[in-house]
């Protein structure tokens, strides 16, 4: 029986030492293809036989597999130790040879969208197998191109625009230092140091930090309002007017290759049920024993007087092989590979990157893993959740690299699905002590990921029109405030305060409408999940099926195949159910 160890990963199937000859003839390997395949450029015509252009693509492909190994090499090496001077250099080194290989291979992704008639296209699409779809949705993205001139005078002129905007928000807010008094000291702290107290055990702690935020952003509101509304009329402006995109949603939308249809469904089905999580919220004051939780209050530890158990890794790693075991023995293996070839990062030490991830460089090469592992149960689903991902990918190891990878909206299935299955397995075998304190942060999170952030987006959604016709900084914090009465409806007390907080979320400045793709995926999840309990062992090869598909389907196209219409809010209700059942669950054990 194997013991599992907390360990580095073992780099060496990437690469040897970056020094070595070796790697010399890896890169000069991948440049030598990059100036072969430059050479097709003249031979290309729309009228090109279908064997050519497929191997065109495969000469694509392999491209991509010779960079992912070196890119793949410099990254993961750069965050097992981000103090290395050497690993800092390398990464600095590979990034720039990427995007000379990227220059190098763009003209044939510019021909394809703009130099090919549709008659050509679609025949050409009709004999591309599983790449149809990525070649479908590439002159989809074109049909909203410029022409090379024009798209040219945009991207020099984003520099000082749209990207100098984001960049200064980035600069004003990264600078501001806070000052809190805790006790009889005042500390002097960073953003995400004061964040931590918002999850105090003390309601005062937890409400001058929420305050300490927010009158900062307060007092600056003018001019991050300002740079607030020139990136969203620089949006409409652009996405709308010029490239003609429906609305600004919309933009988004086709980016992630969605339908409209299925994100105003899912919308849709977040607003009806957001008395779910009200019930949560007045469950958690009263395992707070207050009378309603006020909104300083919202991420208080709820079982905070309850030690929490210490999880030892081996037998972590053990518990998450047994969850996925339960489900499909398929999926247990490919998790247990990232093991067995050592493939995971999970020790802690100084100069190693914070949080955790999972990186798939290519279907030929079993995905990367790593964690900061200190034996909380929280590192327990961390360890799930990105062995999940692990599981996606390896699940779609047949596809070619341009489509293994899932769409954004489906990225978070396997990893959440994994999480459910642990907490499934594991529940059954803890006290309700520990049940309170792992349900009571489970929903804590599935709000903080599919209700907080599909309100979000039903925010920007309504602040992109208001904006397009005029407003002001004020009007856009009142449309906020209504926006947090609707989602906590009489089940937590708001301040005024919290009318500010929409110019503390760096993704409205950063990637407008992303937020809905954390709503997405989890519920997705959920809703997958709740079916999973209800067909029991007939559910596991569509499962199974709907992950081996990598990006090679459209979402909706792909899960109808399985019998889920995810256009139809009735799909997404199905994953409330399951968030209902767990809020009465925690309400059974208090």
């Amino acid at each position: 029986m194997s013991q599992y160890k907390l360990d580095k990963w073992d780099l060496s199937e990437l690469a040897k030492d970056p020094k070595s000859p070796a790697f010399q003839r890896q890169v000069k390997e991948l440049e030598t293809s990059a100036r072969k395949f430059e050479k097709i450029k003249n031979s290309l015509t729309p009228n090109i036989s279908s064997k050519k252009f497929i191997s065109i693509l495969h000469e694509l492909e392999g491209i991509s597999e010779k960079m992912s190994k070196v890119g793949g090499y410099a990254s993961l090496a750069y965050s097992a130790d981000t103090q290395s001077d050497e690993a800092t250099s390398l990464m600095t080194k590979i990034s720039k040879l990427g995007s000379e290989i990227s220059n190098k291979i763009l003209f044939f992704d510019l021909w394809w969208k703009t130099q090919v008639d549709d008659k050509n296209a679609k025949r050409l699409i009709k004999d591309a197998g599983e790449l149809s779809e990525y070649l479908s949705h590439k002159r989809l993205v074109a049909k909203y191109s410029l022409s090379e001139p024009e798209e040219r005078i945009i991207n020099t002129l984003d520099v000082t625009g749209i990207s100098a905007l984001v960049k200064l928000y980035d600069k004003i807010t990264n600078a501001y230092k806070y000052k809190m008094k805790i006790g009889n000291k005042t500390k002097k702290m960073t953003r995400e140091e004061l964040t931590n107290y918002v999850r105090n055990t003390n309601p005062k702690i937890r409400e001058t930090a929420y305050k300490t935020i927010l009158t900062k952003y307060s007092e600056n509101k003018g001019v991050l309002g300002e740079i607030y509304q020139n990136i969203v009329l620089n949006w409409k402006d652009e996405g709308i007017e010029i490239r003609g995109y429906k609305s600004p949603i919309s933009m988004r939308n086709i980016g992630n290759d969605v339908e409209d249809k299925t994100i105003e469904s899912l919308l849709s089905a977040c607003r009806k049920n957001s008395p779910v999580f009200q019930k949560f919220f007045l469950q958690k004051a009263k395992m707070l024993k207050i009378k309603k939780l006020r909104r300083y209050d919202l991420y208080a530890p709820a079982a905070a007087n309850i030690k929490e158990k210490n999880y030892q890794y081996n037998k972590s790693v053990k518990l998450v092989f047994e969850s996925l075991e339960k489900f499909s023995p398929k999926l247990r293996d490919y998790a247990r590979q990232v093991f067995d070839e050592k493939h995971i990062d999970s020790s802690i030490r100084p100069g190693k990157r914070d949080g955790a991830f999972c990186s798939t460089l290519s279907p030929k090469i079993t995905p990367y893993v790593l964690v900061n592992f200190t034996g909380k149960s929280r590192d327990v689903f961390t360890l799930a959740h990105e062995l999940g991902h692990a599981v996606h990918s390896q699940a779609a190891q047949d596809r070619s690299i341009l489509v293994q990878d899932a769409p954004l909206p489906l990225a978070e299935t396997a990893s959440t699905f994994s999480e459910l299955l642990l907490y499934d397995n594991i529940s059954e075998k803890i006290s309700d002590d520990e049940k309170k304190i792992m349900l009571s942060e489970k929903i804590d999170d599935l709000y903080a990921t599919i209700m907080r952030q599909s309100f979000f987006t039903i925010f920007e959604v309504a602040v992109h029109e208001q904006i397009g016709k005029g407003t002001t900084v004020d009007e856009i914090s009142k449309t906020y405030l209504e926006n947090l009465k609707e989602q906590f409806g009489r089940s937590v007390v708001l301040s005024d305060d919290f009318s500010i907080e929409w110019s503390c979320i760096p993704h409205f400045y950063h990637t407008p409408f992303y937020c809905y793709a954390y709503s997405f995926g989890n519920l997705l999840a959920l809703s997958l999940f709740q079916r999973y309990k209800k067909e029991g062992k007939d559910f596991v090869p569509s499962y199974i099926n709907i992950l081996a598909a990598g990006g090679s389907k459209k979402p909706e196209k792909l899960l109808s195949e399985h019998g889920f219409d995810i256009t139809s809010p009735k799909f997404w209700k199905e994953g409330f159910d399951y968030i209902d059942s767990q809020v009465k669950a925690l309400a059974s054990l208090n």
